[in-house]
């Protein structure tokens, strides 16, 4: 008897403020992609990340590599997002004033 085929829903879904994350955990798919990046295993990605399963690490490893153009453009955007939030909050702290005067003691470049 032949088994019944049936295609399983993507592991990812979208979150009240835009970011994809994976399954029914806080994990995002940005952070999943990383760890792809960086060589790391699904088995080490769910050791790192014990919310996960494997089976949904295994699910958007193979949803990324198909959709991996939009998927990428998407992790851009976010990244690009990111370092604006970023420099505004250094922005408003005043870090490269803070980071100019330890430069000025210690001689380190910016």
């Amino acid at each position: 008897m032949a088994p019944t085929l049936v295609a399983d829903p993507i592991p990812l879904r979208l979150d009240a403020t835009g970011v994809l994350r994976v399954g029914n955990t806080r994990v995002t798919l940005d952070t999943v992609v990383d760890a792809y990046h960086e060589r790391a295993s699904a088995e080490e990605i769910v050791d790192r990340y014990e919310s996960l399963t494997l089976a949904d690490v295994y699910g958007v490893f193979s949803y990324y590599l198909r959709h991996q153009e939009e998927l990428d453009q998407y992790l851009t955007e976010r990244r690009a997002a990111g370092d604006a939030v970023r420099s505004e909050v250094e922005a408003r702290q005043g870090v490269q004033d803070v980071r100019g005067r330890l430069c000025g003691l210690f001689g380190c470049e910016l």
